[in-house]
This record gives C-alpha cells, structure tokens and sequence, in this order.
C-alpha cells in the first residue's frame, strides 16, 4: 500500500499515512481552500486500507487549528475510521488549549472508536 504524505503549509496540515511503519499523523493547522477536496486523498487511503488494516491503529490528530469547513472532514476521516477494527484515536492539544481539548471531546462523543488525549 502506497504512503500517504503531504508537507504541511501555513492553510493545511501535515498527513502521513504508513501502514508498513504503522504512522498514522495528522498535524498542524487546517484551513485549505477547499477542504473536501484535501481531505479527499486521506478518506481515500483510509478507504483502500480498511480492506486489510493492522491488527492496531493508533491514529494521532495534532492540530494547533481548525476551521469550520475543515471539522466536517475530520469528522469524515473519524467515521472511516470507526468502520476499522483495532483503531484508537490519540488526539493532542496543547496544555493550555482548552478549545482544542474540548473539540476533541465533542469528536469522541460522535464516534465509536477510543479516544486518549495527550498534551504537548
């Protein structure tokens, strides 16, 4: 299975997806133009890797910031996600980001999949 990685920019995260290194990361500040449409490769592997994932996932969100548009998507990615036997979301937020601890909480209440939150 190919890798998934996109540098991130000022406007959009980092993504590296690994299945063979087991690197599931998305990090940085989301904000692209069009969100659906950066998103789409993500949604894309998580589909393709679902049909033989490893045993565990821990997949990490490391987001200083997200807008809007960009908290639908990873609300898509989640539910991917939750289809995926093994997976465990580890969500960091900066200790003294209650927004984005309290996001993360809100995402966990929407999916069926373990969350751990972990401060940098």
């Amino acid at each position: 299975m190919d890798i998934l990685n996109l540098e991130g920019t000022e406007d959009t995260p980092k993504i590296i997806l690994d299945k063979g290194n087991g690197i599931y990361e998305i990090s940085g500040r989301s904000l692209p133009e069009d969100s659906a449409e950066f998103y789409q490769p993500v949604l894309d592997w998580i589909s393709e890797y679902s049909g033989s994932p490893n045993p565990s996932t821990e997949f990490m969100f490391k987001l200083e910031y997200f807008n809007t548009a960009s908290s639908k998507l990873i609300l898509d990615v989640l539910s991917a996600l939750e289809d995926i036997d093994g997976v465990t979301i580890i969500w960091y937020f900066h200790e003294d980001d209650e927004d984005m601890e309290e996001a993360g909480e809100e995402f966990s209440e929407l999916v069926e999949i373990p969350f751990e939150f972990k401060t940098y």
